[in-house]
C-alpha cells in the first residue's frame, strides 16, 4: 500500500483517485483546506493528518510519496527536489518546473536518489488520444508529415495575472497540445517559435496572455502548429475545448470538440469515427504500480517531460524573439 501526502490546492489534486484505490492511501495533507477536503470524501476524515507546512509534511515518516501541487508554480521544483532527497516519491502537477535548469535538476535528483518522479501526464492515456496513438503506432496512415492541434479553455477571472502562479498559458495550457504531437502522434520536436498576446485580457493593465501560437519542426522532416487560448465561450458547452488532426502520407486522423467526434480517413476510404470502446490502460494504476516496482510507466522521464521542456522553450523563443532549436 502506497502512503501519500497532498501539498497544495493550485491545480488537480489526485485526491478523488485515493478514496478507494486498492494500492494507495491519502495519510496527510499540508496546504488543502478542510472544506476542500470535505468536498472529496464527504466528511472529515480524522485519518488524514493535518500539517500546517510543507516541512512537516516533507517530515512525516507515515507519507511515502508526495503529491503538488504548490501554491506557486515557480516553487514547485524546489518543492520536487527537496522532497525527493527527503526520500518520498513525488507526483508534480503541470508544468512541473518553469526554467530548463529546474527541469534537469528534478530529474537529475530522481536518478541520484532512485525515487520515482512524475508528472501528471496522462494525456495519451485518455480516449480518443490512446486509440489515436494505436492507430499511428500500426502506420495505416503513413509517415506523419503535419499536427495540428488546439487546446482552448473559458477565461475566468481567478486565471492568475501572474505567470510565476500557474505556470502561464503556454505552459500549463498549451502543454497538453504538445504532449498531442509528441505523446499521441510520438512525434520528436526538434525546433519550436511561438508567439503570444494578451489581446482580450480583461485587465488592460494585466499580464495574463490570453492567445498563443506555436510552430515546431519534428525530427523527421515533419511541421506542427498549435494553438491555445483562454477564448472557449462557454456556449461550446465544453471546459477544455481540444481538437488534434494528424496528417500522414497515406491518410489523416482527426478528432475534435474534446474527443466527442473522431474520424479516420485512408486514400479514398472514410472509414467514419474511430473505435474508443477498448478501455485504455488508467494512468493512476499505472503511476501507483511503478512507484511500487510492480510495473514500470512505458514512458522515460525524459519523453515524459518532453513537452514540458518544449513549452518551456517556446516561452523562452518569445523572450529571445528567435526559434530555440534541439541542443
Amino acid at each position: 500500500m502506497l502512503h501519500i501526502g497532498l501539498y497544495g490546492k493550485n491545480g488537480h489534486q489526485i485526491d478523488a483517485h485515493l478514496r478507494k484505490h486498492p494500492l494507495a492511501q491519502l495519510v496527510a495533507v499540508a496546504g488543502i483546506p478542510d472544506v476542500d477536503l470535505q468536498k472529496i470524501y464527504g466528511s472529515e476524515d480524522h485519518s488524514i493528518h493535518r500539517h500546517s507546512s510543507f516541512e512537516d509534511l516533507l517530515a512525516d515518516p507515515k507519507v511515502d510519496l508526495i503529491s503538488l501541487c504548490s501554491p506557486r508554480r515557480s516553487e514547485q521544483a524546489e518543492h520536487a527536489i527537496r522532497a525527493l532527497k527527503a526520500g518520498k516519491h513525488v507526483l508534480a502537477e503541470k508544468p512541473c518546473a518553469l526554467t530548463e535548469a529546474d527541469l534537469d535538476a528534478i530529474i537529475q535528483t530522481a536518478r541520484t536518489t532512485g525515487k520515482v518522479f512524475h508528472e501528471m501526464a496522462g494525456t495519451a492515456y485518455e480516449q480518443p488520444y490512446y486509440a489515436m496513438q494505436q492507430i499511428i503506432q500500426s502506420g495505416v496512415i503513413g509517415e506523419v508529415v503535419q499536427v495540428i492541434a488546439e487546446k482552448s479553455y473559458p477565461y475566468c477571472d481567478w486565471r492568475a495575472q501572474d505567470e510565476d502562479e500557474d505556470g502561464g498559458l503556454i505552459c500549463q495550457n498549451g502543454i497538453h497540445a504538445l504532449r498531442f504531437v509528441e505523446h499521441v502522434a510520438g512525434m520528436h520536436i526538434c525546433s519550436i517559435r511561438a508567439f503570444e498576446t494578451k489581446k482580450a485580457n480583461p485587465l488592460p493593465t494585466g499580464e495574463l496572455r490570453m492567445a498563443a501560437s506555436i510552430v515546431a519542426e519534428l525530427s523527421n522532416g515533419g511541421v506542427a502548429s498549435i494553438a491555445c487560448n483562454y477564448l472557449n465561450p462557454r456556449g461550446t458547452g465544453i471546459w477544455g475545448d481540444e481538437s488534434l488532426k494528424i496528417l500522414g502520407s497515406k491518410g489523416i486522423l482527426e478528432s475534435r470538440s474534446g474527443g466527442q467526434w473522431t474520424r479516420l480517413i485512408i486514400g479514398s476510404k472514410d472509414c467514419g469515427p474511430i473505435d474508443v470502446q477498448t478501455p485504455p490502460p488508467q494512468w493512476h494504476d499505472l503511476f501507483f504500480k511503478d512507484v511500487l516496482g510492480m510495473q514500470k510507466i512505458p514512458m522515460d522521464i525524459e519523453t515524459e517531460l518532453s513537452p514540458t521542456r518544449w513549452a518551456i522553450r517556446a516561452k523562452l523563443s518569445i523572450i529571445d524573439n528567435k526559434p530555440i532549436c534541439l541542443s
